[in-house]
C-alpha cells in the first residue's frame, strides 16, 4: 500500500505541476478570488476569461511573447 500511496503522491505532484506550468490554474485561482469576495459575483466563463487575459497579454508586449 506504501508504493501505492507513493505513486499516487508523484501523479498528483505531476498534475500539479502541469497545470502551474500550462496556466490552467489560473482560472481556478480567479473563480475561487472571486468567490471569496462576494459569493454573488458573476463569474466568467473559462473563455472569456481565456480571451481576456490574452487580450491583455497582446495589448502590452512587456507581457506576451510577441516579438513585432
Amino acid at each position: 500500500m506504501a508504493v501505492v500511496s507513493g505513486v499516487r503522491r508523484a501523479v498528483g505532484w505531476i498534475r500539479w505541476y502541469v497545470r502551474e506550468v500550462s496556466g490552467e490554474s489560473v482560472y481556478d485561482r480567479y473563480v475561487a478570488h472571486t468567490r471569496s469576495h462576494d459569493p454573488d459575483a458573476e463569474v466568467m466563463s473559462r473563455r472569456e476569461f481565456e480571451r481576456r487575459r490574452t487580450d491583455e497579454r497582446e495589448a502590452d508586449p512587456r507581457k506576451g511573447f510577441r516579438c513585432c
